[in-house]
């Protein structure tokens, strides 16, 4: 080996090197392998997933014999007219293999939530045992005043109707806009897929979303992965709340 080809390989080397880890790296975590936020849920904690049409057909059954999530979240409804083209099946599958299963509405800012409210009510059946109904907040509206209001009728009609306080679904930026200072009271299922949340404001949180590149047996691709503030009891007991009763806050 000539002086040049030493001086190359010393020179590049360890930059060749360096590339190949970071690609290495860049593939596990694209493709759910690694996730960074694995290592701040603790080995016994109380997991769940929640799914939609997006994880197209599930089987129930092998998703139960893993033995290893505790509660089911379905999405039920979108806007005034949307119904998830696999609520029903899921929502019937996860009661036949005895699952803890609650449904969320993905709320949309334009319409009332009236509107809202009614048409998750005419798709959602009200059973005993189920997890209280959920709210599914990721956008913004055009007039913060009058996007509260319409909120708090949301929150409101189901609670009404289903006598079990809802949970509100968030990420940081609608937390900080809508929900901190107004709906404190009601359990709130945080999504942060990179950060543990006690790193940010939100120092009460009853569910976690901490991973969206979840790998499970009965479930074709991603689903994503929760974490449960509380030990089981707790989660039977928010599955049994009523309006004579307040939410856990882990």
């Amino acid at each position: 080996m000539s002086k040049a080809q030493k001086f190359l390989k010393r020179k590049y080397l360890p930059v060749l090197l360096a590339l190949v880890c970071l690609l290495t790296v860049v593939l596990l975590l694209s493709t759910g392998i690694i996730w960074p936020n694995f290592l701040f849920v603790p080995h016994d904690s109380v997991r769940g997933l929640d799914v939609s049409s997006y994880q197209k057909r599930i089987d129930w059954k092998s998703v139960a014999q893993t033995g290893q999530y505790a509660f089911i979240f379905i999405k039920a409804t979108e806007g005034e007219s949307y119904q998830d083209a696999s609520f029903q099946m899921n929502w019937r599958g996860t009661k036949e293999q005895g699952l803890l299963r609650g449904a969320y509405h993905f709320y949309t800012a334009s319409l009332t939530g009236a509107e809202q409210a009614n048409h998750y009510i005419s798709v959602v059946p009200k059973e005993a045992g189920m997890l209280p109904p959920v709210l599914d907040l990721e956008v913004s509206g055009k007039s913060r005043t009058a996007l509260l209001r319409e909120i708090k009728v949301f929150l409101d009609r189901l609670e009404h109707h289903y006598a079990m306080k809802p949970i509100i679904y968030t990420d940081f930026d609608r937390y900080a806009e809508y929900i901190k200072g107004h709906f404190e009271d009601y359990a709130i299922w945080i999504r942060d897929v990179l950060t543990p949340p006690q790193w940010s404001h939100v120092h009460h949180w009853t569910f976690w979303q901490y991973c969206d590149r979840g790998q499970v047996s009965g479930i074709a691709g991603w689903v994503d992965f929760n974490v449960f503030s509380g030990g089981r009891d707790k989660l039977k007991e928010l599955a049994t709340s009523s309006l004579s009763q307040t939410s856990f806050m882990g």
